[in-house]
């Protein structure tokens, strides 16, 4: 299946490709469009939008304060030991004003700001996070 989302992907936009690909959709294929390009592309791709919250049509988008790593993991009914804290590490890093609610958010933060300033593209973003998500998993399991 085809899934679609903003370019420039930073917390939030690498952390759900992760999500997906290891709990929803193993064979995911990602797409990235611009903003004002996100909905037309997606009914073109028969792609399924994610994050992005200026646009209400959006199903899978940031709630109240909840980003939407999270909103995919209440969509999808995912149940992982150790994922409820590492949505909140999520959040901390990417909805600002939630950074309290997980100590190690800004170090997720700075990492994803030190992707974009290397100029990675954004499928070598996710590529790369993927082993920053399972590694934060694995922390996350041994601290609960």
């Amino acid at each position: 299946m085809k899934w679609i989302t903003r370019k420039d992907v930073k917390v939030d936009r690498v952390a759900c490709p992760w999500l997906i690909r290891r709990f929803v959709d193993p064979k995911a294929e990602f797409l990235f469009a611009s903003e004002s390009e996100l909905l037309d592309a997606a009914k073109r791709e028969n792609a399924i939008p994610f994050d992005a919250p200026k646009l209400s049509e959006i199903k899978l988008n940031h709630r109240a304060e909840s980003c939407t790593f999270e909103a995919i993991i209440e969509d999808y009914r995912i149940d992982a030991p150790g994922l409820p804290r590492l949505a909140l590490i999520v959040r901390a890093a990417d909805v600002r004003g939630q950074e309290n609610i997980a100590a190690e958010g800004i170090g997720l933060r700075a990492i994803a700001q030190g992707m974009a300033l290397l100029r990675l593209s954004d499928q070598e973003r996710v590529a790369k996070g993927s082993l920053i998500y399972d590694a934060l998993l694995e922390y996350c399991c041994r601290m609960e």
